[in-house]
């Protein structure tokens, strides 16, 4: 007993080492794609580096600790490798770019594509396409009323998220919602009490947005409908 505890233990700190040097060197391209682009985002290589190794390691442990099914893994390795990019431009330039939002839709969609064919079938695709169009029709609905509360780059970024979310079950679509607006009144009262200067326009949505989705992926088996017997 002692020795199987033993075994599974060094594979869990193998493929999490695995998947933290992979995930660093992702994080650094990221962050080099981002400084290179038509318009540039510059945001601290060393920051977006660690922020994702860190993420794939968290990756790694669920997937070797059965906390996922292998044919989800691709979903929460594209999510998480555009979270910490993303949330970080947007924390930095209060915008998400068009060079990580525009290929988060065929990266998603590869992934999902992937996970539908080796695990659920074509339900889980149908789901995904239905979940994207909606939070990406709710939120440009929302931008054009409101568009100070909340950008352009957010609605082009919800299309892709909601995938995943829909992906897991309908009910993510709220709590993800719910968690992202918890999170940016969090950032909103931190800005007030540090006196952000860059957020006096509006608080970055993106982040808590990302934050929630990373959530659902890494975690798709919290009574959503990912179904864990594959």
């Amino acid at each position: 007993m002692l020795q199987a505890t033993a075994v599974a233990t060094l594979l869990c700190v193998y493929w999490g080492l695995i998947f933290a040097v992979a995930g660093l060197v992702i994080g650094w391209a990221a962050s080099r794609v981002l400084s290179r682009a038509r318009r540039p985002a510059a945001v601290p290589a060393r920051w977006c580096a660690v922020g994702t190794a860190s993420l794939w390691a968290v990756v790694a442990w669920r997937w070797s600790v059965s906390g996922m099914p292998g044919w989800w893994l691709p979903v929460p390795l594209v999510v998480t490798a555009l979270a910490i990019p993303l949330a970080l431009a947007d924390l930095v330039h209060r915008r998400l770019p068009d060079v990580l939002t525009a290929p988060a839709y065929p990266l998603v969609g590869g992934a999902l594509g992937v996970a539908a064919m080796a695990g659920p079938g074509g339900a889980l695709a149908v789901r995904a396409v239905l979940a994207a169009v909606v939070f990406a029709g709710v939120h440009a609905l929302v931008h054009a009323v409101a568009p100070a509360a909340l950008g352009a780059g957010d609605v082009k970024l919800s299309g892709s998220v909601g995938g995943v979310l829909g992906a897991t079950g309908w009910q993510a679509l709220v709590i993800a919602a719910c968690t992202a607006a918890v999170v940016t009144v969090v950032l909103a009262g931190a800005a007030a009490l540090l006196r952000v200067r860059r957020w006096r326009g509006g608080v970055p949505h993106g982040p808590g947005l990302l934050a929630a989705t990373c959530l659902v992926a890494l975690f798709p088996g919290s009574g959503l409908e990912v179904g864990m017997g594959n």
